[in-house]
């Protein structure tokens, strides 16, 4: 059984409409939930698990730098 259901997910600062199946057993409960693989890549950019671990450890030290307050590690907008 599947039954076909389209609503918006909404981590922060974006918004994508994911159309997916759900594979629901003979109870009508979902067991099972099928994307594109178009969407599969945008979920998985979202989350960031496109980043490699550089990318990964220069967030963790920006993060880092911002909790302990060391402005002097933030670049200005204007100079990117």
């Amino acid at each position: 059984m599947s039954r076909t259901d389209s609503r918006r997910a909404t981590p922060p600062n974006t918004t994508i409409r994911i159309n997916k199946r759900y594979i629901v057993d003979e109870q009508g409960n979902p067991r099972e939930v099928i994307i594109s693989y178009a969407d599969f890549l945008k979920i998985g950019e979202i989350l960031g698990l496109d980043l490699d671990d550089e990318a990964v450890n220069d967030l963790r030290q920006a993060q880092a730098d911002r909790k302990s307050g060391r402005k002097d590690q933030y670049v200005e907008l204007d100079d990117i």
